[in-house]
């Protein structure tokens, strides 16, 4: 059956990184037989610049019927000071398609290893992922402002909790069954529930071991042991500062994929990096993160496992090889990147 592929290329680098990752998946696509068809929609400033909105309505509505969405990067300078950010955009599509599990695979590439922080003993071994709560909590709260007082609201139910608890607990049986839960429950109303339910929840996972962290603890983990993590899983604010601070050990945002699921419609898969105004139109952008968020797409949507490691396995041998672009200390332009990855599949 022909898969429906809506692609949101965005703004900055957005539209020249996305072309790369259809590049790939046009290629892998003819060596394991998948069938799919791409829809384009503006999205971010380029929705505002077609329709006034970030989101504009037949943007959601293709996206409602997708059977995966991509999307590449939002965001540029001219929006900044505009009564509709691209940025809103982000949100309001999270909320209309129910994306309530954000999953960033954190993985060091041996041939990276130097641009880390942090010492070589430190990043040896390191491979795990964090699970972010989306749709709910304190971005989802109540916010007030006053001249001299402010107020948000963190608000989480037990069902909200059960089921991103759930999402890692199956990610974890098919890593090293184990989840480290995340909270700071010794002064959070919401933190205490959060850590009652993931004890109710481990009982369903026999099988998968389950620790509790505090916050402030774990954020001082993942830079002097991150080995030690295979599945975080955390609320929407703790899992924005944690996802991001993991995002600096391979030492480069531009190889790292992320994916947004929802309980019953279609997923989404972007980088986790910006639309980097400062280099668009320069053809210098790293495409990694883009063509790896496509590998995440063809396992996690489509359970085509053979497209997705096929594309890892050619990204991992392209930088054995010492093809860089500029961010990871090399020359190499988009499309020599990109050509080079197609030609390791």
């Amino acid at each position: 059956m022909t898969k429906k592929i809506v692609t949101l290329a965005g703004d900055g680098i957005g539209p020249e990184i996305m072309a790369a990752g259809l590049e790939v998946l046009e290629a892998v696509a003819k060596k394991i037989n998948f069938d799919y068809t791409i829809e384009a929609k503006a999205f971010g400033g380029a929705g505002i610049d077609a329709a006034g909105h970030p989101l504009p309505e037949d943007t959601l509505t293709a996206a409602k019927s997708a059977d995966a969405i991509l999307l590449a990067a939002i965001g540029s300078p001219q929006y900044d000071n505009a009564p509709v950010r691209p940025e809103q955009g982000l949100l309001a599509i999270r909320k209309e398609l129910n994306l309530f599990a954000n999953i960033r695979p954190v993985r060091i590439f041996d041939a990276l290893k130097h641009l880390s922080p942090l010492k070589p003993e430190r990043i040896e071994g390191v491979d795990f992922v964090v699970v972010r709560e989306l749709t709910g909590g304190i971005y989802f709260g109540e916010h007030t402002l006053d001249d001299d007082s402010a107020r948000d609201i963190n608000d989480y139910s037990a069902d909200e909790i059960r089921r991103i608890m759930r999402k890692a607990f199956e990610i974890a049986r098919g890593r090293s069954k184990k989840v480290t839960s995340i909270d700071k429950q010794n002064v959070l109303a919401t933190s205490k529930l959060w850590r009652k339910v993931a004890d109710e929840v481990a009982k369903e996972y026999p099988d998968v071991a389950l620790e509790h962290q505090l916050v402030d603890s774990a954020a001082m983990i993942m830079i002097t042991n991150p080995a030690r993590f295979d599945v975080v899983v955390t609320e929407n604010l703790f899992g924005d500062i944690l996802s991001d601070e993991s995002s600096v050990l391979p030492g480069t945002l531009g190889v790292m994929p992320s994916a947004s699921h929802s309980e019953n419609g279609p997923s989404l898969y972007e980088p986790i990096h910006g639309s980097a105004p400062d280099i668009a139109g320069q053809g210098i952008a790293n495409p990694i993160s883009m063509v790896l968020s496509v590998a995440m797409m063809l396992r996690e949507s489509f359970g085509e496992n053979a497209g997705a490691e096929l594309i890892e396995m050619a990204v991992d041998k392209t930088l054995k090889q010492g093809i860089l672009t500029c961010d990871l200390g090399g020359t190499a332009d988009t499309a020599q990147m990109t050509a080079a990855i197609i030609s390791n599949l």
